[in-house]
């Protein structure tokens, strides 16, 4: 008895075109994401944030306080971790929190950053 399990050609072949065009698509990077505009809420102040020593900062020069679980997100619209900013001048645009401590920061892109605020 032949326990050889045999795929049909035709089946053989669509699985071939399958791995063929997933494997294409996984190759091209997505581009589509730089033209997508991200959504900065209009009450966002725009400031000079330096992260000095997570979660003290310093904003246009003076000393804040990043709120506990602030989002900052970066170029690429990705949550961003503090400590990873240490000693870097970014151009953000900020939120405050209920409490007065910064909560939602968006790193700007070049082309945000040369829109007027």
């Amino acid at each position: 008895m032949n326990r050889c399990l045999l795929l049909p050609r035709h089946l053989l072949a669509a699985l071939l075109a399958l791995s063929a065009g997933l494997a294409l698509f996984l190759a091209f990077p997505a581009t589509a994401q730089d033209t997508v505009q991200r959504p900065i809420p209009l009450a966002a102040k725009r400031g000079l944030l330096v992260v000095t020593q997570p979660p003290e900062v310093l904003l246009d020069g003076r000393p804040d306080r990043l709120s506990p679980g602030t989002r900052i997100r970066g170029r690429n619209n990705l949550l961003v971790l503090s400590a990873s900013l240490v000693g870097q001048e970014l151009l953000v645009r900020y939120v405050r929190g209920p409490e007065g401590q910064i909560h939602d920061v968006w790193i700007l892109t070049e082309a945000e950053a040369q829109a007027k605020p």
